[in-house]
């Protein structure tokens, strides 16, 4: 009974491509989130969305919700229904194991594979001909946040010491655990930054707890979150303050998420308002809400990572995988990784660059 349920499925996935997949070609492009309440990701999707409308080609979103079983069934769905292009943001990242299951239905099916923006090795990449990855130097973008609010704590450094301790105390928030790009964002944000200081003669940055030997405060859920950072933060606050002389003088985020989570808390006992004491913040993405936040004075700054840059090099690696051409055509040389990936680049975004954009 069960496999007669099984195949009616099946039949049925078919018949509604059949019914509904117009366009060029033969079946959809299937595009797998990881989550759609990222809000990077959010921006990625909407770009994708548009440029593979604007090409005339089919596509179908399934939403993960973070959750690696259900991409999986969802990816099984897909080539089910005769998909002909996976572009897959994987869920686990914390081995290969998923990757890898992906790429085995792919290549049984023959199917073409873009992975893009959450971290898949190269062993796993280049394991399949028909298969790419499209993200950043994920260690770039903690290497330029680190230096970023090293020369920013440098050019004030005795403002930003509340606690006149010739300290300066900062919290760090960590994405994801086991995550690459979560790890060298974590890792380099406060090394780097720490490097420009005592290099200038000034104390390191000191992680506010001393028990807490990781020095960071990570997503349980693994989201990147705006929640959980300003869950995070309010706790802190209600232990650390000025008139206590323990205040937290810096806060450093994996991404605008969480540096938005933890600047809400922050705006609810007075600070980061107008006219008031900022405790400098620092994410990752350039998203509009961290723009709006950086133009208005309550964010120190980000880094911006590309999110319409990233959906052009997916569609354009898409286009040149169903029509036979070489992966790489027309994609810039310079951020070109062997035969395997496509880096987009970083840059770094303050309040200049902001002034700068509406010039």
């Amino acid at each position: 009974m069960k496999k007669i349920i099984c195949l009616l499925l099946v039949i049925a996935s078919l018949l509604f491509c059949l019914t509904s997949c117009g366009g060029k070609g033969e079946g959809e492009i299937s595009v797998f989130y990881y989550t759609y309440s990222d809000t990077y990701i959010s921006t990625v999707r909407s770009s994708i969305d548009k440029m593979l409308k604007t090409a005339g080609l089919d596509y179908n979103n399934y939403d993960a919700n973070s959750n690696q079983t259900t991409q999986t069934e969802q990816i099984d769905t897909a080539i089910a229904k005769g998909s002909r292009l996976l572009i897959v943001n994987i869920v686990d990242t914390g081995s290969d194991d998923a990757a890898k299951t992906v790429i085995g239905k792919a290549r049984a099916a023959d199917i073409p594979v873009i992975f893009f923006n959450r971290s898949v090795s190269e062993e796993v990449v280049s394991s399949y001909d028909k298969c790419v990855f499209v993200g950043t130097d994920y260690e770039m973008a903690g290497h330029m946040q680190g230096e970023l609010i090293g020369n920013y704590i440098l050019k004030n450094y005795a403002n930003y010491d509340l606690n006149g301790d010739g300290k300066i105390s900062y919290v760090m928030f960590k994405g994801e655990q086991g995550n690459a790009e979560a790890e060298a964002r974590t890792k380099f944000g406060a090394l780097d930054a720490n490097k420009i200081l005592t290099d200038a003669g000034k104390a390191g940055l000191v992680f506010y707890d001393s028990k807490n030997t990781g020095k960071y405060l990570v997503d349980q859920g693994g989201n990147w979150s705006a929640q959980a950072a300003n869950d995070y933060m309010k706790t802190i606050l209600s232990a650390h303050s000025e008139k206590g002389g323990n205040m937290v003088e810096l806060v450093i985020a994996n991404n605008d998420e969480m540096a938005l989570g933890a600047i809400s808390a922050l705006q609810e006992v007075g600070y980061n308002k107008s006219g008031g004491k900022t405790i400098p913040v620092f994410g990752i993405d350039a998203t509009e809400g961290a723009v709006s936040k950086i133009k208005d004075g309550s964010m120190a700054g980000t880094i911006k990572q590309d999110a319409l840059g990233m959906a052009d090099v997916i569609v354009k690696v898409a286009q040149n995988m169903l029509s036979a051409k070489s992966h790489f055509d027309t994609i810039d040389k310079d951020n070109v990784v062997g035969n395997w990936r496509v880096n987009i680049p970083y840059a770094p975004y303050t309040q200049d660059a902001a002034d700068n954009n509406e010039k």
